[in-house]
């Protein structure tokens, strides 16, 4: 039922809304709300509802990051491109490969909306990297926070963004990344009727020349649309 709701409420706010091809590369300025949690204004007050409502649960759910500017994107695409280039001797196309395992082509990220969120359970310790799926499953630190969010975030509007489907293809399995769907399925309703292969082909960054057609096409149907199918 909730799904089917989403859906018919989708198709309302499709007609409606409209989003600037620059607010959804994150070269705008966009009003984002809330300390340690940057996100717009209607994802901020949903997270805030369905914060409180987890620690009534014992879970204290934590952003590690929300918003990101297109500027941000790209400082962690190119650190990471010269690191597997020039410290582990990568050619550019594994490189790049390796890259979007988990992080996105500058202008294409999710976050760049103000909508996604990645999440932790700030109470429960842990040592090294957060974002790692051994530690959302059975025994790891994060284990209760998956449950928790796979029974309630739905009431809430975020859904799971990169599930571990099988046959889902492009970015890897993300259990703490999740998305505010009232306002992410349409904004990425504009975004693929955008000219995308376009847009990556102007962009002049580390390792652009390396992004053939043929692989941005790959890229705009693995990576930005192989996604929970809730978020379409």
């Amino acid at each position: 039922m909730a799904i089917l709701v989403l859906t018919i409420q989708t198709a309302v706010w499709a007609q409606t809304a409209e989003y600037d091809i620059s607010e959804l590369m994150g070269k705008a300025d966009i009003d984002l709300y809330g300390e340690g949690i940057n996100l717009r204004k209607e994802a901020h007050d949903a997270f805030v509802e369905m914060k409180k409502a987890a620690y009534q649960d014992g879970i204290s759910i934590e952003i590690v990051s929300s918003y990101r500017s297109f500027d941000r994107q790209l400082a962690i695409y190119e650190r990471k491109y010269l690191q597997y280039t020039e410290d582990d001797g990568m050619d550019p196309l594994a490189a790049i490969d390796k890259i979007i395992e988990y992080s996105t082509i500058p202008g294409t990220s999710r976050h760049h909306w103000g909508t996604d969120i990645d999440i932790i359970d700030s109470s429960k310790n842990t040592e090294g990297d957060v974002l790692v799926a051994s530690k959302f499953e059975e025994g790891g630190p994060f284990a209760d926070l998956k449950v928790w969010m796979e029974e309630h975030a739905s009431e809430y509007g975020f859904y799971l963004v990169y599930t571990n489907e099988s046959k889902r293809r492009g970015f890897k399995y993300e259990p703490w990344h999740y998305s505010y769907a009232p306002l992410s399925v349409p904004m990425l309703e504009i975004f693929r009727r955008k000219n995308i292969l376009q847009l990556l082909v102007e962009e002049d960054f580390i390792g652009s020349e390396f992004l053939t057609t043929g692989f941005i096409k790959t890229y705009i149907r693995d990576n930005i649309l192989d996604i929970n199918r809730v978020l379409l």
